[in-house]
């Protein structure tokens, strides 16, 4: 299949005046933090987006960035480039497992669950999950256990953020967060930068307070070069690639290019936001 290139046409915080005349957006992405959307619902714009085709390649990245950071496979890298393998060593470079460890999902939504479902044959002994409500049908599958977000943040030996960011999630986790998390723990965000107090991170990361953390989402984006995350080396960032695989951005980019096309003819859209 051919790559469609496809400018992303998105309305951010502000609308200005002159885009009085704007009927229809069609963002290439599933989260919708950058639009307007007070001012979208009240002009009646239609908004189209991309949710379920990047569930899969977002839950393998979030996967990949946990198994990185935990394994420590950067600083791994680094000391075979820079000739600090030598003799073997018992402790050297130990990071921590999977299996039999507990899991805490933030947002067991689509990515959550398909997080879930890969980390599983791991042999994950038990998964946490937290968000607005219960989930049980969803819950099922994994027999995870709802429980409140400092429970979820005491318990898990691996943390990982796939919620959507709303003001009830902006800065959920920080330094209370961080404080209850336990010391081996490692954390991971895929979701948002927003959701996380990055100061509070790096606080928590430097003093020891917790092992380690890997994300693929920043605040703001893309981060400074002289970010004080960049200098710890029990941290991994990705510059967010959770659905950059080829397939998935084309797939992306067709699904968009629809959007906008039957959105601007006022029929049905493939996949319309509901305001």
């Amino acid at each position: 299949m051919r790559p469609v290139r496809l400018m992303k046409v998105f309305v951010t915080r502000r609308i200005p005046a002159e885009g009085a005349n704007l009927k229809v957006i069609s963002t290439m992405s599933v989260g919708i933090d950058h639009l307007a959307l007070d001012e979208i619902k009240k002009r009646g714009i239609r908004v189209g987006y991309t949710p379920d085709v990047l569930t899969d390649t977002t839950a393998e990245l979030a996967v990949s960035l946990l198994l990185t950071t935990c394994r420590r496979l950067p600083e791994a890298i680094e000391e075979v480039k820079n000739g600090g393998w030598t003799s073997w060593k018992p402790l050297w470079l130990c990071g921590y497992g999977l299996t039999q460890s507990t899991v805490g999902i933030i947002g067991l939504g689509r990515i959550g669950q398909a997080i879930a479902r890969r980390l599983k044959p791991f042999g994950v002994q038990r998964f946490l999950y937290t968000g607005r409500q219960p989930r049980p049908e969803e819950a099922a599958e994994f027999q995870a256990e709802f429980v409140s977000t400092p429970e979820l943040a005491a318990q898990s030996d691996f943390i990982v953020v796939a919620c959507s960011l709303t003001p009830a999630t902006e800065g959920l986790c920080n330094k209370d967060f961080f404080q209850k998390m336990k010391e081996t723990a490692v954390f991971i965000n895929i979701s948002r930068g927003d959701v996380v107090n990055q100061d509070d991170l790096y606080q928590a990361l430097a003093s020891g307070k917790i092992a380690a953390a890997g994300l693929d989402v920043t605040s703001p984006e893309p981060l400074p070069t002289n970010h004080p995350l960049l200098t710890l080396k029990n941290c991994v960032i990705l510059p967010h690639i959770g659905s950059a695989t080829h397939r998935t951005r084309n797939t992306m980019s067709l699904l968009a290019a629809n959007n906008l096309l039957a959105g601007l003819r006022g029929e049905p859209m493939p996949s319309e936001l509901k305001l």
